[in-house]
């Protein structure tokens, strides 16, 4: 297996800063490393034949598209991206269809470990929220701005002050901050409640 932690530049874009301020270059999607460079296409190609394996279907090449993504992979893979741009040729990967099953299920489980290496500095919730969104942006279910909006979303720093508008994380609710206990949980009133609930800050996203 490659060693996906040895790019870790992206984590500069997340720590510590007010997101509510900042400009799309503090964006943890704007940070800028050869993020895939120790995955070489042999990797690429057992990765996709255990995802045969465990669907118990055929592994193969498609005999049209195999050869190019293959050349383009171990060109790109050298080269210095954006993390939103290694998300954009993963996806790119997965729609060119170098193999005859599971081309997402492939490019998108790589996305989802190298988000969920970066982000390591994240809580754990957050984390995995980060790398399904991307697994899902790669995978073609989930379109572009909802994904990096995610993602910088769920990058921000837990610092909420009473007054604020927030969402859980899955965003199914939504409410305001009433007050910040001495122990950092954040009391707030989700819109229709009239008692309040007590969340851990990690919990919790501004809402836009």
């Amino acid at each position: 297996m490659p060693d996906e932690a040895a790019n870790r530049s992206a984590r500069k874009a997340h720590s510590g800063d007010d997101s509510r301020g900042r400009g799309d270059e503090h964006s943890p999607l704007q940070a800028r490393a050869a993020f895939i460079q120790n995955w070489s296409w042999e990797f690429v190609v057992s990765f996709n034949r255990g995802a045969c394996e465990r669907g118990r279907s055929q592994h193969g090449h498609n005999q049209e598209t195999h050869q190019k993504v293959r050349d383009e992979w171990e060109e790109t893979r050298h080269q210095t991206l954006t993390l939103l741009e290694t998300l954009d040729f993963l996806f790119r990967c997965h729609r060119a269809a170098p193999f005859l099953f599971f081309n997402g299920n492939t490019f998108a489980e790589i996305a989802r470990r190298l988000v969920d290496v970066l982000f390591a500095d994240l809580p754990l919730a957050r984390r995995h929220d980060a790398a399904s969104l991307a697994a899902h942006y790669v995978a073609g279910v989930l379109d572009r701005d909802s994904m990096t909006g995610g993602i910088e979303a769920l990058s921000e720093a837990a610092d909420f002050r009473p007054g604020d508008r927030v969402r859980t994380l899955k965003g199914s609710r939504k409410g305001v901050v009433r007050r910040i206990l001495t122990d950092g949980r954040v009391a707030w009133l989700p819109d229709g409640n009239k008692a309040e609930l007590i969340a851990l800050p990690e919990s919790l996203l501004h809402e836009r």
